[in-house]
């Protein structure tokens, strides 16, 4: 049973850094494609990260250069470091692990994680003030 546990979520200031962490278990960690999304309330998913075996990353353009994605593959560990956050960054993240993507096409890495078909956690909050 895939199980993927999410924190470091937290209230900060605008310009702040978070650091996100997904315990993943119950799968073969590095066989999917693992990232984050974000949703905030009354609005609908928007993948922020992925990767897929180290190499591949996808960012959306509202988080180029400020987020980065990694992964420590010993520990089924995935991780969203988050810099300079800005207000329209608040709303619940979700660590999620999909199936990867046919060769050639990690461009769809954000549109496979928040596919209703991904695995996902409970999410854990960010809120981002001004």
């Amino acid at each position: 049973q895939v199980q993927l546990v999410e924190s470091g979520g937290g209230s900060v200031q605008s310009g702040a850094s978070l650091r996100l962490s997904c315990a993943a278990s119950g799968y073969t960690y590095s066989s999917f494609a693992m990232g984050w999304f974000r949703q905030a309330p009354g609005k609908e998913r928007e993948g922020v990260a992925g990767i897929y075996k180290g190499s591949n990353r996808v960012y959306a353009d509202s988080v180029k250069g400020r987020f980065t994605i990694s992964q420590d593959n010993a520990k089924n560990t995935l991780y969203l470091e988050m810099n300079s956050l800005k207000p329209e960054d608040t709303g619940m993240y979700f660590c999620a692990a999909a199936a990867p993507p046919p060769p050639g096409t990690q461009f769809r890495l954000l549109v496979l994680i928040t596919s209703p078909s991904a695995y996902k956690g409970q999410g854990t909050p960010v809120t981002v003030s001004s």
